[in-house]
């Protein structure tokens, strides 16, 4: 009896464990993230065109900023960080408005807007209980969806090979090492335990690029030419540029990482056995801010909750805020290395295409989950949904159709992501009203279980 309970006082939230467990635990923490991680980086980069260097550049500080991130979060200062294990990663919400930000005005106007955005998010994080009953589970739900599918595009361009004006665009070689990638990561999904199963996409990753190596397609002749240690250099790409509708674009953004947020929030909460307040939320929203302006000043990006990371810690049951601080620290070494981002950005697009057919279709199988928990009789949420999704495919089926728009305009149409957001919110309002923000935040909790 003394012996349970005694195990039960060493597993909690503030448990300090042995340091051999907290690397081994930090370590599969940063493996069931990884790949996620660097997702963002090589999308933005080869979206914008960026050289090998560049990326390598990218990648290294999305890495750094990330442990930074998970440090703050873990472990927290004043009213910073919420004191949980939450591991922190870019999210994917941002990734269609970054790409237009940088297409229309430039990459420093994405990092100004990132910038702003962390700013604003860290000031207002105190009054975000007060909006959550905007962003009803139907709501989140249909963004989650369009995040899905509007980066499923880019999973089918890598695996025709990235170049769709190239002459071995959707080779058979391509679609094959495409294919071969994505049954290897559905087999580890289906077959892996615990945590193998977790790592399904960072293991299809290395078997195919190994599968690629052996065909004679794969490219590490970056990986000699990078340096073996980089110091992440605030602007790299030159002094923040501040554009109001990209800035807008990106706040808007942040409206919907704090709604993961949350819902990550709750659930790890019930997970550890701690309880998430509006004091407690505040202070991992602020965090959440802070570590997203700091993103825009270290060349990386926006940050949330890796939500993929939640159900680690209910597989494991292992508590300690300590564990994923180890993996901050982890984090914050791999940025330090350029040879190992190197070795990232060598992984062929194929292989990458494979590997994000599972990961973007994961996507949007959370979003269908989050709306299969909610109603569709006697209401109109069955239109809300429609006509949200309907209107964010829109870019997705014409590229040019809101071509002869303002710029300002077009920063938020021609991103599916933001458009069919705004309209969820707003056909949520005229369809089903306020409603009770008990309610709301008892629907968010029940999500944050899932």
């Amino acid at each position: 009896m003394n012996t349970e309970l005694e195990n039960q006082q060493s597993n909690t939230v503030d448990s300090l464990l042995p340091v051999p467990q907290l690397v081994a635990y930090g370590l599969q923490h940063v493996l069931a993230m990884y790949a996620g991680a660097v997702a963002v980086p090589i999308i933005i980069a080869q979206a914008l065109h960026l050289p090998v260097e560049d990326l390598i550049r990218l990648i290294n500080a999305d890495l750094f900023t990330c442990g930074i991130a998970t440090l703050i979060q873990t472990l927290g200062f004043w009213k910073i960080g919420g004191r949980i294990p939450m591991i922190q990663g870019v999210t994917f919400a941002s990734v269609t408005p970054m790409i237009m930000i940088g297409a229309e005005h430039g990459i420093t106007a994405i990092y100004g807007a990132i910038i702003v955005a962390g700013l604003i998010t860290f000031l207002v994080a105190p009054f975000f209980s007060r909006l959550i009953r905007l962003f009803p589970p139907v709501v989140t739900g249909t963004i989650i969806t369009i995040i899905g599918i509007s980066l499923m595009p880019v999973a089918v361009n890598w695996m025709g090979g990235g170049n769709p004006k190239a002459e071995n665009f959707a080779s058979f070689t391509n679609l094959g090492l495409s294919f071969i990638t994505f049954l290897i990561v559905v087999f580890v999904y289906r077959f892996g335990k615990g945590f193998f199963g977790n790592i399904a996409v960072l293991v299809g990753l290395f078997a195919g690029t190994a599968i690629a190596m052996a065909m004679g397609v794969t490219d590490f002749s970056a990986v000699g030419k990078s340096e073996w240690v980089s110091i992440i250099q605030p602007f790299y790409f030159g002094l923040p540029t501040f554009d109001v509708a990209s800035i807008v674009s990106m706040c808007i953004v942040m409206l919907v990482v704090m709604v993961e947020t949350t819902g990550d929030s709750i659930a790890i909460g019930e997970i550890v056995d701690k309880k998430i307040g509006k004091k407690e939320l505040a202070a991992i929203l602020r965090a959440d801010g802070l570590s997203t302006l700091l993103g825009g000043i270290l060349n990386s990006f926006p940050y949330t909750a890796f939500a993929q990371n939640v159900g680690l810690i209910a597989v494991t049951r292992v508590k300690s805020r300590f564990v994923v601080a180890a993996s901050g620290v982890i984090l914050v070494l791999l940025g330090l290395f350029p040879k190992l981002a190197a070795i990232v950005a060598s992984v062929p697009n194929p292989v990458l295409g494979g590997a994000g057919l599972a990961m973007f279709g994961m996507i949007i199988a959370s979003g269908i989950r989050s709306l299969g928990k909610v109603s569709f009789d006697n209401n109109y949420n069955l239109m809300l949904v429609a006509i949200s999704v309907g209107v964010a495919m829109i870019p997705l089926a014409s590229p040019t159709f809101y071509n002869h728009f303002p710029d300002w305009a077009k920063i938020v149409l021609k991103s599916g992501i933001t458009f069919g957001s705004i309209m969820a919110i707003c056909l949520n309002l005229l369809f089903n009203g306020l409603g009770k923000s008990e309610s709301a935040e008892q629907d968010l909790e029940t999500m944050g279980r899932r």
